[in-house]
C-alpha cells in the first residue's frame, strides 16, 4: 500500500470516534451483579476503570457530556432480576451489562433499550443468535473463547506443578454446572487429576467465600483453578489471601491476581475488551443499532507467570513455560 493511500485509510478508520463533540450528555448505566458501586470508577475495579478511561478519547466523559449510573446486585442473585428493572426504569441511553447471568435479566425483561454485555459465548446461552448479525437490542464483547481454555489453564497448572494430583476449583454453582466447570472436570479426569467444589452460594460475598474454602479439607489443596465469573472476580482479594495462606500454587483467568501475588494466569486481555466495549458504547450513543454492530469475540489471550511466588512455594519453573508466557513478573 502506498503511503499516501495507508495515511487515507488510517484517517477514515479514526473518524468514527474523533468526530465532533455530542452537544447533548448522554447516560451510561453500568451494571455489576457483584462489583461495589464504589468501585465501579476510574481507580476502583480495573475494568471499568479501563471501560471509563476507553470512553474518553471516543468522546465521551463522566461529568461533561456523560452521565453514569452505578448499579450492583451486590453478589446476590435473588436481586439480579430487581436491579434490572431498576437500570430500565433510569431509561438510560446505554446498558453495560457484565456477565452472562445479568445479560439473561434483561434479554429476558422484553426491553429495547440498547445493551452492551460482556459475557461467555452468547449464541450457547440464547443472548444472540448470531455474532455477525446479533439483531434485537444487545451486542458485546463474548470472552468465551471455548471450553477448550480452561483443559489450557489445568494443562500450565499441571506443568508447574509435574506432580499435581488435585485441584480445588473456586466457583459459584452456576459456574461449576456450567461449561468451564464441565470442561475442567474432563480435563482433569484424563490428567488423573481429582477435583474439589469450592461452591459459593449467594450472597457472593467475602464472607461466605472464606467459609466455604476454610473448610476445604488440606489434602485437597494441591492446586487451585478459579472460574472466570463476575461473581469470583469481585471477591478475588479473599480468594487470593486464603491461596496465600494455604500456600496454594493456583492459575487465574485475570493476569492481575498473578500481578498480585498469585502464580499463574491464562486470561483475557482487560485492555482490549475494555478497548471493544467503548468502541460499541460509543457507536450506540452516535445513533447505531446494537443489533447491527457484531457480537466480538476476543482472540488475544495472555500467559502470566509470577517467578516469585513459583520460588516461595518451592517450586521449578520449566523453561519451556516461560518461554510461552507473555509475563513473567520477577
Amino acid at each position: 500500500m502506498r503511503r499516501r493511500d495507508f495515511l487515507f485509510a488510517a484517517g477514515a478508520l479514526l473518524s468514527d470516534s474523533a468526530r465532533a463533540q455530542p452537544a447533548a450528555k448522554k447516560r451510561l448505566a453500568l451494571v455489576s451483579p457483584s462489583a461495589k458501586v464504589a468501585e465501579m470508577k476510574i481507580g476502583g475495579e480495573p475494568f471499568f476503570g479501563l471501560l471509563l478511561s476507553e470512553l474518553k478519547p471516543l468522546g465521551y466523559v463522566e461529568g461533561e457530556n456523560l452521565i453514569v449510573d452505578r448499579f450492583s446486585g451486590e453478589g446476590n442473585l435473588d436481586r439480579y432480576a430487581d436491579v434490572a428493572r431498576d437500570v430500565i426504569a433510569a431509561q438510560p441511553d446505554v446498558i453495560f451489562s457484565q456477565g452472562t447471568p445479568m445479560t439473561l435479566r434483561f434479554k429476558r425483561s422484553g426491553t429495547m433499550i440498547p445493551v452492551v454485555a460482556l459475557t461467555g459465548d452468547p449464541i450457547r446461552f440464547g443472548i444472540v443468535s448470531s455474532l455477525a448479525n446479533p439483531g434485537g437490542n444487545i451486542t458485546g464483547v463474548s470472552v468465551d473463547a471455548g471450553i477448550e481454555m480452561w483443559a489450557k489453564r489445568l494443562g500450565f497448572l499441571v506443568e508447574a506443578v509435574p506432580n499435581l494430583t488435585g485441584i480445588v476449583f473456586v466457583a459459584t454453582k452456576g459456574g461449576w454446572d456450567g461449561p468451564g466447570g464441565k470442561a475442567t472436570r474432563e480435563a482433569a479426569e484424563k490428567l488423573g487429576i481429582s477435583v474439589v467444589g469450592a461452591l459459593v452460594p449467594s450472597p457472593f460475598n467475602e464472607t461466605e467465600f472464606l467459609r466455604i474454602l476454610d473448610a476445604i479439607p488440606a489434602s485437597s489443596r494441591g492446586g487451585v483453578v478459579m472460574s472466570d465469573e463476575a461473581e469470583t472476580y469481585s471477591n478475588r482479594a479473599v480468594i487470593l489471601e486464603w491461596i496465600k495462606k494455604v500456600r496454594a500454587p493456583a492459575i487465574f483467568p485475570y493476569r492481575d491476581m498473578t500481578e498480585a501475588g498469585g502464580l499463574m494466569s491464562y486470561s483475557w486481555s482487560m485492555n482490549s475488551v475494555a478497548r471493544n466495549h467503548a468502541m460499541l458504547i460509543a457507536k450506540i450513543l452516535r445513533g447505531a443499532k446494537p443489533g447491527d454492530l457484531p457480537y466480538l469475540q476476543e482472540v488475544r489471550f495472555e500467559l502470566a507467570f509470577n517467578l516469585k511466588t513459583a520460588n516461595g512455594l518451592g517450586l521449578a519453573a520449566p523453561s519451556a513455560l516461560l518461554a510461552r508466557a507473555d509475563a513473567v513478573i520477577e
